[in-house]
């Protein structure tokens, strides 16, 4: 069962992270030399539809790996435990993740404009990278780099 649950976060993490990186390199420089408003939104409604179940998957699963390597929640957040160490990084980056989100979604997309492409951009490359940093956190648990 470990290898599905895995093998589930690794394709979410594919989809979320190769997302944001074709939001951020490929349609966001458009978006803003152009203005295009337009092309966000399109871009953004299709992604959704994949994107926000791969990062329900990824969360989910996610929390499941976790607790087969750690089961005592309380040690989590104790850093001078190599696993709970990248436990902790994992979780750290999907409260940046989460914090992101809802200001996006309750500030600025809401009022998307031509005139504030660049908050959105603000928000766009933070998660871009933290998605990337998701993936180079969960590899050192293979890796050890944390540890």
């Amino acid at each position: 069962m470990y290898e599905i649950f895995l093998l589930l976060h690794v394709l979410a993490a594919t989809v979320w992270t190769g997302g944001h990186l074709v939001l951020a390199v490929g349609v966001l420089p458009r978006v803003l030399k152009h203005s295009d408003v337009a092309y966000i939104k399109a871009f953004e409604s299709g992604f959704e539809k994949v994107g926000i179940p791969a990062l329900i998957i990824q969360v989910l699963t996610g929390l499941h790996l976790a607790y087969r390597l750690l089961p005592d929640f309380g040690l989590w957040f104790n850093f001078s435990d190599p696993i709970s160490r990248v436990i902790s990084f994992k979780l750290i980056l999907l409260l940046c993740t989460f914090l992101l989100a809802i200001d996006a979604r309750l500030r600025v997309i809401p009022k998307l404009s031509a005139d504030n492409l660049v908050s959105l951009a603000w928000h766009i490359i933070p998660v871009t990278v933290i998605s990337v940093l998701f993936v180079v956190v969960g590899v050192s648990f293979k890796t050890g780099w944390f540890f």
